[in-house]
């Protein structure tokens, strides 16, 4: 039988009729916390082969192995949308980060300002984060997540993409849907210095943008900020 509302991302190629090992933490998952055996069903991804319908084979005390079989979704265009943010507390980043996965951006990228409410992060933690939520949404791909960077580093060597930076003075037009390759950028809590604001204008890519016509916290204004970046036109 199985549950195959059951999603699980995995690094490896997918084709049928061959088996894939899970890692240690996932067979804990399937075995101890969703309780299957062998013989059920689930369905796998990896960001790459699209969706598989896979069944649970050999299980050992601390071992899955999984039977991939047929092909149930295939690998979807995603947009090519990135979000810049300024690092938060850790509770707050760990919500940026699920909540941009389930939103659908391709890049997750935090950035240190003068600001900044911290300067470390653990990447594999935010990665992990990612693909839950990536698992959860039904989404194909999990984001790239980047170091952090310095501001002034980020916009030297800004790439040929739009940049959208969120306007807390709401002077600027209100941000819309756009297919292009963009970004979003966000500023911590308290907004950029005066100084980062002249950076950040001089780059010929960048737009000021508003989110409406209130004062958002920094994890509002990301999610808010990119559900209209994303918002296409049904």
């Amino acid at each position: 039988m199985g549950d195959t509302s059951i999603r699980l991302f995995l690094e490896t190629p997918l084709r049928a009729g061959i088996f894939v090992p899970v890692s240690e933490a996932q067979a804990h998952y399937l075995a101890k916390v969703m309780r299957l055996e062998a013989g059920d069903t689930l369905r796998v991804f990896n960001g790459v082969d699209g969706e598989w319908l896979a069944r649970v084979g050999a299980m050992g005390k601390k071992s899955v192995s999984l039977l991939v079989q047929n092909a149930t979704r295939q690998q979807e265009r995603e947009p090519d949308c990135w979000l810049c943010f300024a690092l938060l507390k850790r509770q707050k980043t760990d919500l940026v980060v699920e909540k941009a996965t389930e939103l659908g951006v391709s890049v997750i990228q935090p950035v240190i300002t003068a600001r900044t409410q911290g300067d470390h992060v653990k990447l594999d933690r935010l990665r992990a984060i990612a693909i839950e939520a990536a698992e959860q949404c039904e989404r194909l791909a999990v984001p790239e997540i980047r170091p952090p960077l310095k501001l002034p580093q980020l916009i030297a060597a800004w790439p040929e993409r739009a940049l959208y930076v969120a306007d807390e003075r709401r002077t600027a037009k209100l941000l819309r849907f756009s297919a292009a390759p963009s970004a979003l950028l966000i500023g911590p809590e308290g907004g950029f210095t005066e100084e980062e604001l002249e950076g950040i204008g001089a780059h010929p890519l960048v737009t000021r943008v508003s989110l409406g016509a209130r004062i958002l916290r920094a994890e509002t204004a990301a999610i808010a900020g990119l559900a209209l970046l994303l918002a296409a036109d049904p």
